[in-house]
């Protein structure tokens, strides 16, 4: 921005500049109140204010100016924390960081980023306010659970961008950066849920199940059935927590479609939300039972989700789904790819419904064939469950349970009919 330095255009650059005094004690506010720290609310609304300073002045003369501003306001803050005399304070590492980020945000207003830097110092001043719970945070995560997130990281960021994005094959249904694209959406899903797992301990007791659902709703419903049979007592948790894993199935498909295939949303949702619906009636009943109790719910063992042999099984298994189902859609028409869903839904809905909507998304499906498969494939998980549940845990379990299950999947069945 060049501004002619008139008595209009020195006027014309405040609005710059309260925006920078504004980030600057609001960053300054939190410092403040930190009995360690040598920089408050005056040091951080000044450095703003250099930092757009720097900026403006740096477009009229050199642009060196304005890191040089960064080097001075850094050695400055860093001399300060060096002359203290005493050796068991706050060594000031993170004080000194958020003086660099506040000149870096008092520039980027001056180059017009008033939102991004307004944004960024709020978020700041959270991850300084919030020192004490991401510490404990990082102290429940295990060496397991940050393992994870680099193996995340690694999908997301390594393997994915380096597959080509070309559709291959007969039906041109196989686009390795699009199925990549969908291990790394199921995968964040899943690891979201199991940090959330790792983190809530056996605090919460049957909201495990709704951790546990968005890692796996199978595992969680084979942990709990086996556990009830060690224990009997068990049971009414157990049931809740199932009950509340399969609701979540529901959510998380919910959340699958809208980001892989927005269009599909407006018939999707209602189906998935009259299933929930139904089903988390009869949940709450369990619920309301289980209130009563004091039962404390253990964690279920679930492996870790971002594993690369876990990643490259599903993007394998969602590779053949979708071929599967274009070729069986082309020879035998929609009951083809009934039939996939059926099989398939057995031991994973995620496949199925990111087949059906990849292949909506290429024009090869319609919307009432798309829904319909996904109904299937869910319909038939619940009831795989169900079998999981009869043959691994107690007959007073299989009880409670068949009624929630089964007023999901009646729900989703009500709800078919009509779109049909």
């Amino acid at each position: 921005m060049h501004l002619e330095f008139t008595l209009n255009g020195e006027l014309a650059a405040l609005p710059h500049f309260l925006t920078s005094l504004a980030i600057g004690l609001l960053i300054g506010l939190e410092r403040e109140r930190s009995p360690g720290s040598r920089a408050g609310l005056r040091t951080f609304a000044l450095v703003a204010l250099f930092g757009t300073l720097a900026a403006m002045l740096s477009e009229k003369a050199t642009p060196w100016l304005l890191p040089s501003g960064l080097v001075i306001v850094g050695l400055m803050t860093i001399s300060t924390y060096l002359r203290a005399k005493d050796k068991n304070a706050d060594p000031g590492t993170t004080t000194v960081a958020a003086i660099l980020v506040c000149y870096g945000l008092g520039a980027a207003v001056w180059y017009g980023y008033h939102n991004l830097a307004v944004m960024l110092a709020i978020i700041t001043t959270i991850l300084l306010y919030f020192k004490a719970e991401l510490h404990g945070i990082t102290q429940n995560l295990s060496r397991r659970d940050l393992i994870s997130v680099l193996q995340f990281a690694v999908l997301s960021f390594i393997i994915l961008p380096i597959l080509p994005d070309k559709n291959f094959g007969p039906y041109e249904a196989i686009n390795p950066h699009q199925i990549w694209l969908m291990v790394v959406l199921i995968s964040g899903v899943s690891l979201a849920g199991y940090i959330a797992l790792q983190l809530l301990g056996q605090r919460h007791g049957a909201i495990l199940g709704l951790f546990g659902g968005l890692v796996s709703s199978t595992a969680t419903t084979l942990v709990y059935a086996r556990r009830s049979v060690e224990n009997q007592s068990f049971t009414q948790l157990a049931v809740v927590v199932i009950l509340i894993a399969n609701l979540t199935v529901l959510i998380r498909l919910a959340i699958i479609s809208a980001v892989a295939s927005p269009a599909i949303a407006p018939q999707l949702l209602p189906v998935l939300g009259n299933g929930f619906l139904l089903g988390a009636s009869v949940t709450a009943y369990w619920w309301h039972k289980l209130s009563k109790l004091q039962e404390e719910a253990p964690m279920p063992e679930i492996k870790n989700p971002t594993e690369i042999r876990t990643a490259a099984t599903f993007g394998l298994i969602y590779g053949v789904v979708l071929f599967c189902s274009a070729w069986l859609s082309d020879i035998a028409g929609s009951g083809g790819l009934y039939a996939v869903a059926v099989i398939s839904g057995l031991t994973d809905v995620d496949a199925i419904t990111l087949s059906s909507l990849r292949l909506y998304e290429l024009g090869k499906l319609d919307i009432t064939q798309t829904v319909m498969a996904i109904s299937l494939g869910l319909l038939s998980n619940i009831g795989f469950k169900l079998g999981l549940i009869f043959f691994f845990g107690p007959r007073l379990l299989a009880k409670q349970c068949i009624s929630g299950m089964l007023a999901t999947a009646g729900g989703i069945g009500l709800a078919l009919l009509f779109l049909i």
